[in-house]
């Protein structure tokens, strides 16, 4: 297995809107899974305005242009587009990569929530732009709706949106879906609904790659409590690994996003990597 971990040293020198400090620590905390074999450290780039552009309108880059965690969020989108690229390319098989103040919040022309510029967006239009249109299946286990990611793919029926959220809804010819996790759920009936509400979804979708956007939140004692303890998280990377094995050839890329807790992310992102790294 060939796994990429894409991490910007930024990323632990500030405490990010909603996620707090969580990476301080990092990468020290996981130079155990970056010795496994076939594990590569990547350094990302920042992402170019001007495919943000093809995304955002001009106001949400104007305020990002001015806001103190800009360059945090460049490099988060970076890191997405370098990852999925380097996945599509075969170059990779999968990879885990760092995020603060960019995601699942940010809309065409709205921005909130401690994420201020899509990921998912802007990944998809330079994929397309290189690779042809392709098909894309996004899994959101963050415990909040994905209301940006839903606002820039709606009608965009190539792009499978799985939410896990508060609400039951299928939209847009059932390409866009979203699921009640509950609150005071158990890991085994949040990881019954994604057997049952994504994995058949995938394999009728048939995507060239799964993004999957790994928000600790939902766990106990987080600000998105829905009463999830720390195995889940893992059970959660090998079921979507297993499934992106049998549906598009092992291309998965996961993306950290939503929860405070510095305990819980220093326990499940050296993990997942070793995930990643199993045959």
């Amino acid at each position: 297995m060939r796994i990429g971990v894409f991490w910007h040293d930024i990323f632990a020198k500030s405490s990010w809107p909603v996620i707090g400090n969580k990476f301080e620590s990092f990468p020290r905390v996981m130079e155990w899974a970056l010795k496994l074999e076939g594990v590569k450290l990547f350094t990302p780039g920042k992402v170019s305005w001007e495919v943000l552009s093809k995304v955002h309108d001009k106001s949400v880059l104007e305020d990002l242009k001015h806001a103190w965690y800009c360059e945090g969020a460049l490099y988060s989108v970076g890191g997405c587009i370098d990852a999925a690229t380097k996945i599509w390319k075969d170059e990779l098989d999968n990879a885990l990569v760092f995020d603060v103040a960019a995601g699942h919040h940010a809309g065409p022309s709205h921005v909130w929530g401690g994420t201020y510029v899509s990921c998912n967006g802007p990944t998809v239009v330079s994929l397309r732009e290189r690779f042809g249109r392709g098909r894309y299946a996004i899994l959101d286990t963050d415990s909040h709706h994905g209301d940006g990611d839903r606002a820039v793919f709606l009608g965009d029926r190539d792009v499978l949106h799985v939410c896990f959220c508060s609400k039951n809804m299928v939209e847009d010819a059932g390409t866009k879906i979203c699921v009640d996790s509950g609150y005071d759920t158990s890991n085994q009936e949040y990881l019954g609904k994604v057997e049952r509400e994504f994995i058949p979804r995938v394999r009728d979708f048939k995507p060239n790659i799964i993004f999957h956007l790994l928000g600790h939140d939902t766990a106990q004692g987080d600000y998105g409590d829905r009463g999830l303890t720390e195995p889940f998280y893992l059970e959660l990377v090998e079921i979507i690994k297993s499934c992106a094995e049998e549906n598009c050839g092992g291309k998965y890329m996961i993306v950290t996003h939503g929860g405070s807790r510095k305990d819980l992310a220093e326990y499940i992102f050296p993990k997942v990597v070793e995930i990643l790294a199993r045959p």
